[in-house]
């Protein structure tokens, strides 16, 4: 995989950063992992009621915790508190007194409610990065609404983007608002670290969920914003590029994308179909897109007549992108996806890689998902809390323990 891997003494990028990580559901607690797959100390807190992707299954792998949340909360300590009571918020403050950065994504002004405004925490905490996570943010006609991943897809138009040019509108088939956003608010998160480093003071960071469908929006937005167009849905195709689609080839579907004239025709030429670059109809690429059914219509049959494993290696081989169309299972087995450490193993539990490869001081997956509560003692024993105060808010029910150490390994 290129340079060395450095020794196992080598401190990934963001040790001694410590988050305090509110968050539930998916893009706040996918930042929170990114953050710890890079060295930060996490501590997820979760009420008793816990996050609810622990039950967004089947299939499960552990104690009443699903697949899902195992996805988005590795590396993490695991801390349950009722945050709903003043004690609670007692403890919260403590926690925020120790933290580098919290993420949350509470519903607008719930913070406030509790007695953490903006002004506060500015004024108490000053070098506290905040990170909020919202739906629609918390100003403008919509602000305060709340809103999940799909909500934000229909009401940016990334649905209507989305699907065959004769049927609906369709989701993304992955929850791509929420992901998007968590790796948006990692983004500013690290931002306001360097700004911090340079200032000596934290600041607001503030993402939601519609904001970021918005900017996914490209070509399409573009090309409303500066020619009026509103896109179309095109299916796998491309709106701007042709030949850039799907095919059926005799062993399954592939992908091809032929981005300039000279891909093109290295396309034609292994298809057999060199005669093509001489019709007027496809000499470039506006030409082509606007005969792409007429183009399409040539390529099939030739591409039909071909494995698809063995076109796209002729393709790859001659510099045009070409592609199996693979399932999930393929492409989680695949053997460049596993040389790229894009699979990992701890443990017991199993998850996808950390994507940002840093040869200096890479990220590690070094603990699978805690069970809630499995920290509660020990993360608040660091806020010099001694026994019998421990004692006490376990006995009240403000904080609660678990029995199981993590949520990995209970197959």
């Amino acid at each position: 995989m290129g340079a060395p891997n450095p020794g196992a003494d080598v401190q990934p990028a963001l040790a001694g950063i410590r988050v305090l990580d509110l968050s539930r559901v998916l893009a706040g607690p996918l930042c929170t992992q990114m953050l710890a797959d890079h060295g930060a100390e996490v501590i997820k807190v979760e009420a008793p009621t816990g996050d609810e992707t622990r039950t967004w299954g089947p299939p499960f792998v552990g104690p009443e915790t699903s697949a899902y949340f195992t996805g988005i909360n590795r590396n993490k300590a695991n801390v349950c508190l009722d945050l709903s009571i003043p004690e609670g918020q007692s403890v919260l403050g403590d926690l925020l007194g120790q933290a580098d950065v919290v993420v949350e994504n509470f519903k607008a002004g719930t913070l406030a409610r509790w007695g953490f405004t903006d002004e506060l925490i500015r004024e108490t905490w000053p070098r506290l990065i905040h990170c909020r996570i919202t739906g629609f943010g918390t100003d403008g006609p919509m602000g305060g609404m709340p809103g999940y991943d799909a909500v934000a897809q229909a009401y940016s138009g990334l649905m209507s983007i989305n699907g065959e040019p004769d049927g609906e509108a369709l989701r993304v088939g992955v929850p791509i608002a929420d992901m998007v956003t968590g790796v948006y608010a990692f983004s500013g998160v690290l931002l306001a670290l360097q700004a911090r480093h340079r200032t000596g003071v934290g600041q607001l960071v503030d993402c939601n969920l519609v904001n970021t469908a918005v900017s996914l929006l490209h070509p399409h937005s573009p090309s409303y914003l500066m020619a009026g167009k509103v896109g179309q849905r095109t299916g796998s195709a491309h709106p701007t590029i042709a030949p850039y689609n799907s095919f059926a080839a005799s062993d399954g579907q592939m992908f091809i994308g032929a981005g300039n004239d000279g891909q093109f025709r290295k396309l034609i030429g292994v298809l057999g179909v060199s005669e093509l670059a001489e019709d007027p109809r496809f000499a470039t690429n506006g030409e082509r897109l606007t005969h792409r059914g007429a183009l399409e219509d040539a390529l099939r049959p030739r591409i039909a007549g071909w494995p698809r494993g063995e076109l796209s290696k002729e393709l790859l081989a001659l510099g045009v992108p070409a592609t199996p169309i693979h399932d999930v299972g393929e492409a989680l087995e695949d053997a460049h996806v596993r040389s790229q450490e894009m699979v990992v193993e701890v443990d017991g539990y199993r998850g996808t890689g950390i994507p940002i490869k840093l040869r200096g001081t890479p990220g590690r997956v070094v603990s699978a998902p805690r069970a809630r509560g499995a920290d509660t003692e020990a993360v608040l024993s660091t806020l010099g809390y001694d026994a019998e105060r421990l004692a006490q808010l376990l006995a009240e029910g403000t904080a609660q323990v678990s029995v199981h150490a993590s949520v990995a390994g209970s197959r």
